[in-house]
């Protein structure tokens, strides 16, 4: 049985070299964004990837999600504050719904009438709440290893991570209390983020093999340590998303299979596919899979 580093390695040789990104620099609503693309794929509709992580930017996907890009064009961002975009008048009140917004004045800054939407982690949910203010301008939503649609597992998801550390890494871990997470410190924020990130895959020689980017982002943080501090809850707003949705989720993911199924549950048009043997991070650890799934969804333009 061939391991998630030689299941990865095989598949990228398979697939070759990844396409060049393009920067450029999109205005909307106040924000000049760091937009990343690839080639222009003619009579296909544009997939927008979103990240998670809150306090990270768009390589958190790059280019783990390049073999999309062979049957159409993949847009990337740095949402506000992150990475190369600029930061908000005032960081410390960004909030992942000032997220959820860009995501539709960025299409029509773009000059799209009409994308595709990927997103990963918290990046699904700042696509599932952009879908759902921009309705029409989004044909089909693949939310990958999201978060449910309220915070009320977000205990069961720190337990199973903390049963999956190392114990240095656990009682480093522990030491990240709710109070500390629900104060916005880039420094605390990363931190965790460091932490808890070998918890996020199944096989942990992969966890020690694959980076995690730098963060620094004062805005991320902000945005992170409110949702930490409040809570949330989007039960209501997502009966009201009707995009065809797949909802793809990592059967060994220590955020629970359960999500998944309360956010199908929720979804009008929304159907379930949960990859063995992968993570949280299922690109990655079960590529074939993976892009199987999302390309047999997005099928033709």
């Amino acid at each position: 049985m061939l391991s998630s580093l030689q299941r990865l390695s095989a598949f990228r040789r398979k697939h070759g070299p990844h396409p060049r990104l393009r920067r450029e620099t999109v205005s909307a609503r106040g924000i000049g964004f760091a937009v990343f693309t690839t080639p222009t794929v003619s009579g296909t509709t544009p997939l927008v990837c979103v990240n998670g992580g809150l306090i990270f930017d768009h390589t958190l996907l790059w280019p783990a999600l390049s073999p999309l890009a062979r049957g159409r064009q993949l847009i990337l961002y740095d949402q506000r504050g992150r990475g190369e975009s600029t930061v908000p008048a005032d960081p410390l009140a960004a909030r992942i719904e000032h997220d959820a917004e860009d995501l539709a004045a960025l299409r029509a800054a773009i000059g799209l009438r009409q994308w595709d939407v990927l997103g990963h982690s918290w990046g699904a949910g700042v696509a599932m709440l952009g879908a759902e203010r921009d309705s029409g301008g989004v044909r089909r939503l693949v939310l990958v290893d999201a978060l449910g649609p309220s915070s009320v597992l977000r205990d069961d998801m720190v337990l199973a991570a903390l049963a999956r550390l190392l114990p240095a890494e656990r009682a480093a871990l522990a030491r990240h209390t709710l109070a500390a997470l629900s104060s916005p410190d880039i420094g605390v924020h990363s931190a965790y983020a460091r932490t808890l990130f070998p918890a996020w895959f199944a096989d942990r020689e992969l966890a020690d093999l694959i980076p995690l980017p730098r963060a620094t982002s004062i805005t991320g943080a902000a945005v992170a340590a409110q949702l930490w501090r409040d809570g949330y809850d989007w039960t209501c707003l997502l009966g009201a998303l009707h995009a065809p949705t797949i909802v793809i989720h990592g059967e060994e993911d220590v955020v629970p299979v359960e999500s998944a199924r309360s956010l199908v549950s929720v979804l009008p048009r929304a159907s379930l596919t949960v990859i063995p043997k992968a993570g949280h991070l299922p690109f990655l650890e079960a590529p074939d899979r993976f892009f199987e799934v999302v390309e047999e969804f997005l099928g033709p333009p």
